[in-house]
């Protein structure tokens, strides 16, 4: 009896104790699902954060003026650095040519008092100059307007965005902020675009802040140097550290910083939120591990119940493939085979569960991405043909070694 008959009679033997077949292989679909199914839900939660993490700037890194403490650690005066100026920065913007977003974005104050016609704001509004990308990479939505355009922002346009609470205090729930005028610090603004509501969960009370062109914003500071922030988003994250040196490099031409000397600006890699994510998932992952390796074992140890079974209710046939010249290891391969037969159909059955409750899980979650976790479905057969190795292994030994004369006598 060769390799291929050996498995048509694993088949024949499922077909002939179908019942039996049925309920083992759901006993091991139960296992595969438990496993692809959380481990699908894991990754759809991953891809979901991971993209939103990319929009709040996980994928980022900021090129700031060097902080200048004045002493180091050994209480010597440390060198200072001028500040970046603007036009470093719009020079770094045009000179920089890795496929990414460039953000520019500086702080005019925390403490602005914004009017529109007799209604005003709590001293405590935070007017921020940026350019037309910084939406982009910090991931704000306009829900009534629209944005900056380029040539607003480089001839420093009068016009601004406006937070959702600014609305609030300004205008009233039905009406349409855009094309009103509001004035700050003396200066008159045509809002040209309301931000979506952004909740106390963001980075920055976003809702608190009205934006405005970063050239007028440096108009508007009258000599006083502005701390000029510059994001530049990478949609490759795998690409971050070539994008850094880059960068570096950009900057340090812009600046004029000489061969051997330390940088005279700062970069700083916004990692924390993705390597925190990525702790979580792990852990999340460990735990279906941990889940799927129970249900399974307790599987695993059904089959071999169920096959040791078999083995007993078919010693009259070992017996009689013994006596027409079937060898040790044709016994042996017959009831591993179909054991591993059972574990596979288990496994399709449980593969197939496993992705549409995972997605169902993720769905319940408010996750609108479908995954089709293929390195899961590979690892869910893989176990299963292992499941069926160690499971059919001993009933199968143990029958190879039936004695053929004892076996024909077997009633």
């Amino acid at each position: 009896m060769n390799l291929i008959e050996n498995i048509k009679e694993g088949l024949r033997s499922v077909q002939a104790n179908l019942l039996r077949s049925v309920l083992t292989a759901l006993i091991v679909a139960i296992g595969i699902t438990s496993l692809v199914g959380m481990l699908t839900a894991i990754d759809g939660i991953e891809y979901s954060v991971n993209e939103s993490l990319s929009s709040m700037g996980a994928n980022t890194f900021d090129i700031n003026s060097k902080t200048n403490r004045g002493f180091n650690q050994e209480g010597v005066t440390e060198k200072t650095y001028p500040q970046i100026r603007l036009n470093e920065a719009i020079r770094f913007i045009n000179q920089y040519h890795v496929p990414a977003t460039v953000s520019l974005s500086a702080n005019l104050t925390r403490q602005a008092e914004v009017k529109h016609l007799s209604k005003k704001t709590n001293p405590n509004v935070f007017v921020q100059g940026v350019n037309e990308d910084y939406g982009v990479i910090k991931g704000l939505e306009i829900e009534k307007g629209r944005s900056f355009s380029k040539i607003e922002i480089e001839y420093g346009t009068q016009v601004a965005v406006i937070g959702f609470q600014v609305f609030e205090k300004l205008f009233k729930a039905d009406e349409d902020p855009v094309g009103s005028e509001i004035t700050f610090l003396g200066t008159k603004f045509r809002v040209i675009g309301l931000l979506t509501e952004k909740g106390q969960l963001a980075e920055d009370n976003f809702d608190n802040m009205v934006f405005v062109p970063i050239i007028k914003a440096n108009q508007m500071a009258k000599g006083r140097g502005l701390w000029y922030e510059l994001t530049v988003s990478v949609p490759d994250p795998t690409q971050m550290e070539y994008a850094m040196g880059e960068a570096t490099g950009v900057m340090r031409s812009i600046r004029h910083d000489r061969v051997g000397q330390p940088d005279s600006f700062e970069l700083e890699k916004s990692e924390t939120l993705a390597e925190n994510m990525a702790s979580v998932t792990s852990g999340l992952r460990m735990g279906g591990y941990g889940v799927g390796f129970i249900t399974l074992l307790g599987a695993s140890i059904a089959l071999m119940n169920i096959m040791l079974v078999s083995v007993t209710e078919r010693t009259r046939e070992v017996g009689i493939r013994k006596a027409l010249g079937a060898t040790p290891l044709r016994i042996r391969q017959q009831f591993v085979i179909e054991a591993i037969v059972v574990c596979l159909l288990g496994g399709i059955v449980g593969v197939i569960l496993g992705i549409l409750i995972g997605n169902v899980l993720s769905r319940a979650m408010n996750i609108e991405v479908f995954v089709v976790p293929w390195l899961w479905m590979f690892v869910g057969m893989v176990v299963c043909v292992f499941v069926g190795l160690i499971s059919g292994y001993y009933p199968a030994r143990k029958a190879s070694k039936l004695d053929p004369i004892e076996s024909l006598r077997f009633e």
